[in-house]
């Protein structure tokens, strides 16, 4: 598998990295991105590389269900990621998936697909690459997903956990599939909560909060403030000109 960043994000000066972990839902990107935005800095979507692959094995037919099938097949597609916070994108084989892997069907399976030991191991690996790039290049990286502040990115300057209620992430994540406002009816959250939990137990081994993190709940916060406290981090620990814009 061969997987790159590309992307014209402004120069910082700085090779700062920013992890911010969490489970689904929990307004990980639009957080991240905007805070990447707000400071001028990369922007790594980890979730949407697992999403590119495992979009690439429900289309090649390869079980989802079939770790040692997921692990034969995990190193055949090209897998690219853009760093842009202002439009990132995902393409795998030099198709352009971006929407393609937010589709229920690859929602539904991903967990599975990146479970599988070897798809962690060869992704992980990458994850750093690019995080070691934009270092050498003096830009600094929000990266966000799972794992970040305790495995791929350890040495993280600013480490962020952003969590929020049950009930809160599940009608965020009803609304993001309706892409509406939150209106949908008791029935509805409920199926949504229960695939929540499942996903949840699925990913319970990515969840962990590294030591030296900063749990932010943002439950009753709205996405502005949520990039406020994450910039403000940054300007604290790693002494950046606290000069951030936060951009929705």
């Amino acid at each position: 598998m061969s997987i790159s960043a590309a992307g014209d994000g402004a120069a910082t000066g700085t090779g700062i990295v920013i992890a911010v972990d969490g489970p689904s839902a929990s307004g990980k990107s639009s957080a991240s991105r905007g805070t990447a935005l707000a400071l001028g800095l990369r922007y790594l979507d980890t979730g949407s590389m697992y999403r590119a692959l495992t979009w690439w094995m429900l289309a090649h037919g390869i079980p989802v269900d079939d770790p040692a099938a997921i692990a034969g097949a995990v190193a055949d597609p090209v897998i690219e990621v853009g760093t842009d916070p202002d439009g990132p994108w995902v393409r795998v084989d030099g198709q352009d998936v971006s929407a393609a892997v937010r589709t229920q069907e690859v929602t539904a399976a991903v967990s599975a697909v990146a479970r599988v030991p070897q798809v962690r191991a060869r992704l992980i690996a990458l994850q750093r690459e690019i995080i070691a790039r934009a270092r050498a290049e003096g830009r600094g990286i929000v990266a966000e997903g799972r794992d970040i502040g305790t495995v791929v990115a350890p040495d993280a300057v600013v480490k962020v956990y952003l969590t929020a209620s049950e009930r809160a992430r599940a009608q965020r994540r009803t609304a993001e599939s309706a892409g509406a406002s939150v209106t949908d009816s008791a029935s509805q959250l409920r199926a949504t909560q229960a695939d929540q939990a499942r996903r949840d137990r699925m990913d319970s081994g990515q969840l962990a909060r590294a030591d030296d993190s900063v749990e932010i709940d943002s439950t009753m916060f709205g996405l502005d403030e949520v990039i406020s406290m994450i910039t403000g981090l940054a300007t604290e620990r790693a002494g950046l000109p606290d000069t951030a814009r936060t951009t929705r």
